[in-house]
């Protein structure tokens, strides 16, 4: 299917890793010209699926001035990116049931990444979308932003946010031809998801303890009815697809790709 996005630029924030390692392919296989922003370099190991490099900038996301002077950068070789994607989002590390097993505390490195950071990427390309009446921006949500996810309490409430203001900025733009939408994602294999099961065994006794391939697997037959993981390249598409020609009537929505996790009319 030809998404048509050849020589349209885009840039993926947390694209150095994971969901957002794999979304920066995706676009590189339809012929898109790929920024990655990311608060560290992709790792040797990686390589993009082309032939071509792709740009890097290091940024916080928790930073406005940090993003300007990333696009800043990014301008100094093409013109400002189409499509942002934003992926960057941090957990806890801790399991969070019952609620006050955290402190307030917890909350704030999560609240100033996963709000922060979407309010600062909104603001930073908001006005040359405007001004251009094309572009789309598309964040990463999570399953836990559509429930009272008791196993991170802030992470999901942030996510919960992040939906919301999803919705408030696709009200704002669409007038001017800008889509903003936001996929979540279910059960994935990232650092993230491993980071969730690391929380849930601390303090268990060792007969208890469970490794992370027997914790995940109860978890998918528990919740999710395909009964399988989802993987980053699935996620990948649907964000894709959604900066495409095919979706240019897809606005203010939220998109699972998440195995049936979560189910609405």
């Amino acid at each position: 299917m030809d998404m048509g996005l050849e020589g349209q630029r885009v840039v993926v924030i947390g694209g150095a890793q994971g969901i957002g390692w794999s979304t920066a392919e995706v676009f590189a296989e339809e012929g898109a010209e790929v920024v990655i922003w990311d608060r560290h370099r992709p790792t040797p190991s990686a390589t993009p699926s082309t032939s071509k490099p792709w740009e890097f900038h290091a940024v916080d996301v928790t930073k406005l001035e940090s993003l300007e002077a990333a696009l800043a950068a990014t301008r100094q070789s093409g013109p400002t990116p189409r499509h942002v994607v934003l992926t960057a989002a941090i957990g806890s590390g801790r399991f969070g049931f019952p609620f006050d097993r955290l402190s307030p505390e917890d909350w704030h490195a999560i609240l100033q990444v996963n709000i922060m950071g979407m309010v600062h990427v909104a603001h930073l390309f908001a006005e040359p979308m405007r001004r251009e009446r094309e572009g789309s921006m598309t964040f990463l949500g999570s399953v836990a932003g559509q429930m009272g996810s008791q196993t991170d309490p802030p992470y999901s409430a942030s996510k919960a946010a992040n939906i919301n203001f999803m919705q408030c900025l696709a009200k704002d733009l669409a007038p001017h031809q800008v889509r903003v939408n936001i996929v979540n994602p279910g059960m994935v294999q990232t650092s993230l998801n491993r980071s969730v099961w690391a929380a849930s065994q601390e303090g268990l006794p060792a007969d208890q303890q469970e490794s992370y391939e027997s914790w995940a697997m109860a978890k998918i037959q528990r919740v999710v009815p395909l009964g399988r993981w989802q993987t980053t390249r699935e996620v990948a598409s649907m964000i894709v697809y959604l900066a495409s020609k095919h979706g240019a009537s897809i606005t203010g929505q939220c998109l699972n790709v998440d195995g049936g996790f979560v189910m609405r009319g």
